[in-house]
C-alpha cells in the first residue's frame, strides 16, 4: 500500500486521518494474465491503481481488431474512464496484459470520497487533467505524425511499452499492423 499512499501523497496535502479515510475505501487484489476488467457494453465500477504489473485499456472494432488507448504500468490509475464518470456504458475494455497486483476502488466509494475529504477533488482534477493530456496527445500522434514517427515518439515518451509487451499489443497501440511495426523496428 506504500505505493499508491505516496502516489496520493505526493499530489494532495493530506492529514493523517484524510489520508485514513481514503485509504479505507481501496481494496488489494491481485490479477490474472489477460484478466477482463471491463468488457464493452458493462459499466466500469472501478478505478484500479497499478502497483505491479501492467493494464491496458481497448476498443474492439466490428472486423474483432483491437486498438488499445492506455497502459497503466506500476504507480498509474486505469478505468473506463467516461463510463466511470458517468455510469454509462462502455465502449472499452480494461483488462490486465501481466499478472498484476493493484489496489482498486469502487464507483460509489470514489464519488463518496468528494463528499467526506474535501482535498480529494483536488487529486481528481489532476487525474482528469492527466487523463486530458494523454488523450489530446494520442490524438495528435495518430493525426499528424506516419507510423515511424509514431514509433520513435513511444520510444522516446514511453520506452517500457516496447520493452515490455508484445510487438502485437505495441502495434495495437501505434495502430499499425505487426508486420509494419516490425518493419520499422528493423530500421
Amino acid at each position: 500500500m506504500k505505493q499508491l499512499i505516496d502516489y496520493i501523497q505526493d499530489r494532495v496535502d493530506l492529514n493523517n486521518q484524510e489520508l485514513d479515510v481514503i485509504l479505507s475505501f481501496f481494496h488489494y487484489e491481485k490479477l490474472k494474465k489477460g484478466e477482463q476488467l471491463t468488457s464493452a457494453g458493462a459499466s466500469a465500477q472501478k478505478l484500479y491503481f497499478v502497483c505491479k504489473g501492467c493494464l491496458r485499456i481497448f476498443y474492439i472494432n466490428e472486423a474483432g481488431q483491437d486498438a488499445t488507448r492506455f497502459f497503466a504500468f506500476e504507480n498509474q490509475f486505469a478505468t473506463a474512464l467516461v463510463s466511470f464518470i458517468n455510469s454509462s456504458t462502455s465502449s472499452e475494455y480494461l483488462q490486465a496484459l501481466e499478472i498484476s497486483e493493484v489496489y482498486s476502488i469502487t464507483h460509489a466509494d470514489f464519488y463518496n470520497l468528494l463528499e467526506l475529504v474535501p482535498k480529494w477533488e483536488k487529486f481528481y482534477r489532476q487525474y482528469l487533467e492527466f487523463a486530458y493530456i494523454n488523450n489530446t496527445n494520442r490524438l495528435h500522434a495518430m493525426v499528424t505524425m506516419d507510423a515511424a514517427e509514431r514509433y520513435n515518439e513511444l520510444l522516446k515518451l514511453n520506452p517500457l511499452i516496447v520493452q515490455r509487451l508484445p510487438n502485437k499489443i505495441v502495434a495495437s497501440y501505434l495502430n499499425i499492423s505487426q508486420e509494419t511495426l516490425s518493419r520499422i523496428k528493423s530500421k
